[in-house]
């Protein structure tokens, strides 16, 4: 799988993920850090990447839209930093691994994760 980490959230992701064993890269590296969610996602489904964020905007554009990719994994948490949910977000990544192979919406809490299949 290959992650594509919104401008939201730390580059600081990228060596989680890579050590996690998942190919990772920061939006500011591929694409202008003003870019819509439109544009991003755009960039995530022509590259086949999940995209990785902390905007619930993503989550609407994929209901609004009825799309049925990018799979997005959106993280609910005051404290979004790697050292707080890293291996949250890795445990997560691998108990969806299908979902978000096919399609999907991820959502992870402090206190749990749910997963809604796309389109939504």
């Amino acid at each position: 799988m290959k992650i594509l980490i919104d401008m939201n959230l730390s580059p600081d992701w990228v060596p989680v993920f890579k050590s996690a064993g998942f190919e990772a890269v920061h939006w500011s590296k591929v694409g202008d850090p003003g870019a819509t969610d439109k544009t991003i996602m755009a960039w995530a489904v022509t590259h086949e990447c999940i995209v990785f964020t902390h905007d619930l905007d993503f989550g609407t554009l994929l209901a609004i839209t009825q799309a049925d990719a990018p799979s997005v994994i959106q993280v609910r948490s005051q404290n979004i930093l790697p050292t707080n949910l890293g291996n949250l977000v890795i445990g997560v990544l691998r108990q969806f691994q299908q979902e978000l192979e096919v399609g999907a919406l991820v959502t992870v809490e402090q206190a749990k994760a749910k997963v809604r299949i796309l389109p939504i």
